[in-house]
């Protein structure tokens, strides 16, 4: 059985996210951290997905470290570009949302038409929270229907490390 829920609290799954048009009522996953850095700080660390995973590196990195400073210019956003490998950005709201698509052929013929937004909510100075929605889609084949129960159990797995890392780094650009 996959974990649908994980560190978000209940009003974050009733949000509006990005990829909610593109996947209308789909089976959906949520996770979130909270972050002690104010959101700018972690909208700039999240668009460090544009070079790297940030999960573990020995698995969807290749055994490349995800880099621990800013890379200059990826925070300059437009749909179309590729992140992660597989993903495309589809949908942003500056400082606040980042949506992605899987496009790559072989992402999609593992996994289907999955969404991911990211989304950050302020909770007060110098802290916010650090959503995800992972947007499933209905299995298209037998091939999806065999792979969606190892992509949610991974989801949970790699996003947790992902976002743990994520706010960790952000937190840590904020003492900087």
């Amino acid at each position: 059985m996959s974990v649908k829920v994980w560190g978000t609290r209940p009003e974050e799954t009733g949000l509006a996210y990005g990829g909610d048009a593109l996947v209308p009522g789909r089976e959906a996953y949520y996770r979130a951290v909270d972050v002690h850095a104010p959101a700018p700080v972690v909208f700039r660390r999240l668009c460090q997905l544009r070079v790297a995973p940030y999960s573990y590196d020995w698995i969807d990195n290749g055994g490349r470290r995800s880099p621990r400073e800013l890379t200059p210019g990826v925070d300059d956003l437009a749909t179309g570009q590729r992140w992660m490998t597989i993903f495309d950005l589809v949908a942003f709201v500056p400082g606040e949302q980042l949506t992605f698509r899987v496009t790559e052929r072989r992402g999609r013929a593992l996994f289907g038409d999955v969404v991911i937004t990211y989304l950050l909510r302020e909770l007060g100075p110098g802290r916010c929270r650090l959503v995800a929605k992972l947007h499933m889609p209905e299995p298209r084949g037998p091939l999806e229907r065999v792979t969606r129960p190892l992509l949610a159990a991974g989801d949970l797995v790699m996003m947790r490390r992902q976002l743990l890392n994520l706010a960790g780094l952000a937190e840590r650009d904020q003492l900087r």
